[in-house]
């Protein structure tokens, strides 16, 4: 298997690092942090699949400069699902999330201060790399949870059997190397 996999996203051609994910398993990853060219054009050619919104909904970290980027280019707002608990949240709501790229059990919160805002308002829920749906899914609870609603739920990539999915909206299909 080479160190990396090569593939166009947005129009950009990208070499994405091979990382090992267990013995069977190697996935391609995904990183934006840094990367101003696709982030601006990735965000640009997610909103233009996209049904009308209100606002967007990302984990935390690698999709929050997408989330920025679509936030500045259609002028609607962006709300972080966080990993911690910060001071500043005074209600704090949470969700448990266990992801192909995370060792283990997560955490993702929302202050209900701002949850209340998508109350009954269009959310598109955002990230970086779908794949095994699972932060998708609880950032879905999160939106739920404040009866907000979910008009979409995007990606840049969907990875594997993710791109099958039809609830889903990406720009590009991410393979999985099996060993």
């Amino acid at each position: 298997m080479s160190e990396f996999y090569t593939m166009k996203i947005a129009g950009l051609e990208r070499n994405l690092p091979v990382c090992a994910v267990n013995e069977k398993l190697d996935i391609a990853g995904f990183i934006i942090f840094g990367d101003v060219e696709m982030t601006i054009k990735a965000s640009e050619e997610l909103l233009k699949k996209l049904p009308e919104f209100d606002y967007i909904v990302t984990p935390e970290a690698k999709s929050i400069p997408i989330a920025y980027e679509m936030s500045r280019q259609s002028g609607k707002k962006y709300f972080v699902a966080r990993k911690k608990a910060k001071l500043y949240m005074k209600e704090p709501v949470s969700v448990s999330v266990r992801s192909i790229t995370t060792n283990g059990e997560q955490t993702l919160i929302m202050d209900a201060l701002e949850g209340r805002e998508l109350t009954g308002k269009r959310v598109v829920i955002l990230d970086d790399v779908i794949s095994t749906g699972e932060s998708l899914k609880a950032v879905e609870e999160l939106c739920a949870r404040f009866s907000a609603n979910v008009v979409a739920k995007c990606a840049v990539l969907a990875e594997g059997d993710a791109a099958d999915r039809d609830d889903i909206i990406f720009l590009e299909k991410l393979p999985l190397f099996f060993k």
